[in-house]
């Protein structure tokens, strides 16, 4: 700030809250804040030039926007632009109301619940008050079960198959979502799945990373088949989950190694069961794990097919 004489472009901070209809106290408290730096009379007084006065103006309309001071800061300083400011604004208040709306599907979910269940539909939700938390404890639980797979298989699975909680849920889709999450923290439910996965015995799989892909890429061929409701057969899907397994574990394609596989694992666990359908009931969606029961199930006729084709 400058120690200056009066001169007629300067006006007091009285005349200023009148011209830009901000209280006095409040253009202080800018002041102090560092928004804006006044010149100085001979007697102290605090004096605004018509910079100052723009300045103030632009202060004045960003906080109607709803702006933080921090926020104003950065766009006087113009390390952030007047555009940008207010995407961000609009970003954080998507975030929060997102949380109310959440907030509001928990407490219906809340009502209506007969006594003797009360306690335990009050604990199931307890574990969705933060959603984002609860989706990151999703994700976390199959970094651990896919740990070889590499980062876009990794990714493409949980845009696919790890549910975001919905925008705008119903009541019902928040308990299928913290039940989901409860299900994932049973850690049978992760013994289950590993052993689905590597068909129980992942001591014999040399390649885990290249498996996890070629699983990765026989569900993406299974998918078009659900959708169109095309029953489990034998086919080039089941060839390329086959091949993925004899792959890792550098073994052939035999009826011996189809009937390993197809006894080797928890494929009928009911966990596994509820899990997947939970997933697809908030997510609308084929799922990987309907995909791998589509496999299995096709798998099944193969091996139902060879032994019909050795009787005489």
């Amino acid at each position: 700030m400058t120690d200056i004489t009066l001169r007629k472009e300067l006006v007091g901070i009285g005349e200023l809250s009148r011209l830009i209809g901000v209280p006095v106290r409040t253009i202080r408290f800018y002041c102090d804040e560092g928004l804006v730096q006044p010149h100085r009379s001979s007697g102290g007084h605090r004096l605004f030039d018509p910079a100052a006065v723009d300045r103030l103006r632009l202060v004045r309309r960003l906080r109607a926007l709803g702006l933080g001071l921090a926020a104003i800061t950065a766009v006087l300083d113009g390390t952030m632009s007047i555009t940008e400011a207010v995407a961000a604004e609009q970003s954080a208040l998507d975030t929060e109301l997102g949380a109310l709306v959440w907030r509001r599907a928990i407490l219906a979910a809340a009502q209506d619940v007969p006594p003797s269940a009360r306690a335990t539909r009050l604990d199931l939700l307890a574990t969705v008050g933060d959603p984002h938390g609860a989706h990151d404890g999703l994700v976390t639980f199959w970094q651990r079960l896919l740990a070889p797979a590499s980062a876009s298989v990794f990714e493409g699975f949980v845009v696919m198959n790890v549910p975001v909680p919905p925008a705008d849920p119903t009541p019902e889709q928040v308990v299928a979502y913290a039940e989901l999450v409860g299900t994932a923290a049973d850690p049978a439910l992760a013994e289950a799945i590993s052993r689905q996965l590597w068909r129980s015995d992942p001591a014999s799989i040399r390649h885990p990373r290249e498996l996890l892909a070629g699983i990765s890429e026989a569900c993406a061929m299974v998918e078009p088949l659900l959708s169109a409701r095309v029953p489990p057969r034998p086919g080039p899907e089941l060839d390329c989950f086959l091949d993925a397994h004899a792959t890792a574990r550098h073994e052939l394609d035999t009826p011996r190694f189809r009937q390993h596989i197809l006894c080797g694992a928890d494929d009928f666990d009911p966990r596994i069961h509820r899990y997947w359908e939970l997933t697809g009931e908030i997510t609308a969606t084929t799922t990987a794990g309907t995909a791998l029961q589509w496999l299995r199930q096709a798998l099944g006729q193969s091996r139902a097919s060879e032994r019909t084709d050795r009787e005489p």
